[in-house]
């Protein structure tokens, strides 16, 4: 696939979209998202996935199929419009009756991630919108990746990557990932929480247009550790990392206790905040914003977004599935793609 697009004003990016688990609901979002005519109209588009997945989503859904199909390892160039780069040599999926993890499925969905990668990182398409997966499946299939995530830091061979997730003005980032709760002491360290301040502030500035961004950073304690008489982390590793951060000349506050940090008169505080760990950050951005938030992958030299749900297989297949989210990663996509190139444009002329 070529991304080059021309250099004017009315630019639009291409925008590459892996479909997920086939089983689960991301090829419903995203059909439903496409079928948006002015939301095709802001970018050119190539889906890598299953075409007769995407055409069962478009006939459940009473869609007319929008793109065109070509087998993926041919290559397009894409001018305008949608193209499904077609995986045809993989094995029909069981598309009627309960869904569930399957081998087949994982197989598929880490296929098209891979060649999604693939894409991006030799700069054939602008962005990646990753569908959900299955982690169930990937290890059904054999592959020890337990996400998206884990995944992208390994093909671009990077360990700085942070999982932000997006919601209007609320913007949380997480120190630790797809970590067991009970596993977090042995990696809880300085580094993991500066880490994503570091990354949050560098992409509010450049991503967001936020030139002083404020962030909070979260303890890990009730009422962070209440001076260590709760748990001394945020005395030993939370505050430190804190103290490496303003030495950088970010401007951070914390540790904030965890269960108000969330709370309107706080969050309006701070334009951004950092969660220890995964369930502190998501279940108040789940809350706050179920079917708006997507997650951006912070540290990588390209933009991934994705939505912010997993494969829903109890509904997959029932044209229940709300696509917003899907469409908010959409659009956050051509967003910083849209501002990426205009810095590269002005790199091309600025002076030497």
């Amino acid at each position: 696939m070529n991304g080059n697009a021309p250099s004017s004003s009315d630019y639009r990016p291409l925008i590459g979209i892996t479909i997920g688990d086939p089983l689960g609901i991301g090829p419903e979002v995203i059909v439903k998202a496409l079928a948006d005519p002015e939301l095709r109209s802001q970018a050119r588009y190539v889906i890598f996935g299953l075409h007769d997945v995407l055409t069962v989503a478009a006939d459940q859904a009473e869609i007319n199929p929008f793109w065109w199909r070509e087998p993926y390892e041919f290559g397009s160039r894409v001018n305008t419009g949608v193209l499904l780069a077609d995986f045809d040599d993989l094995p029909a999926l069981p598309l009627n009756g309960d869904r569930e993890p399957d081998a087949l499925a994982g197989e598929a969905s880490f296929r098209f991630v891979e060649e999604g990668i693939r894409n991006l990182k030799r700069g054939a398409i602008d962005a990646l919108v990753t569908a959900p997966i299955c982690k169930e499946s990937w290890r059904l299939a054999g592959h020890r990746f337990t996400g998206h995530t884990e995944l992208l830091a390994t093909r671009f061979d990077t360990r700085r990557v942070t999982m932000m997730f997006v919601a209007d003005n609320l913007r949380v980032a997480l120190a630790s990932t797809h970590l067991p709760l009970f596993e977090l002491r042995n990696h809880f360290t300085i580094g993991l929480v500066h880490q994503p301040i570091d990354l949050l502030d560098r992409a509010l500035r450049e991503w967001f247009g936020i030139p002083r961004p404020h962030i909070g950073v979260l303890g890990l304690n009730p009422h962070a550790g209440e001076a260590g008489l709760l748990g001394d982390e945020e005395q030993r590793i939370i505050e430190p990392a804190i103290a490496m951060a303003r030495n950088s000349h970010i401007l951070v506050s914390g540790p904030l206790p965890p269960d108000t940090a969330f709370t309107p008169d706080v969050v309006r505080q701070f334009d951004g905040l950092v969660a220890m760990y995964h369930d502190q950050g998501l279940i108040p951005v789940k809350m706050a914003a179920f079917d708006q938030a997507v997650q951006v992958t912070l540290g990588l030299p390209a933009i991934r977004t994705s939505p912010d749900h997993g494969t829903a297989f109890d509904i997959a297949g029932c044209n229940r599935a709300n696509p917003a989210s899907m469409r908010a990663a959409i659009r956050l996509a051509i967003r910083l793609a849209t501002i990426f190139q205009a810095r590269r444009a002005a790199a091309e002329v600025a002076p030497p």
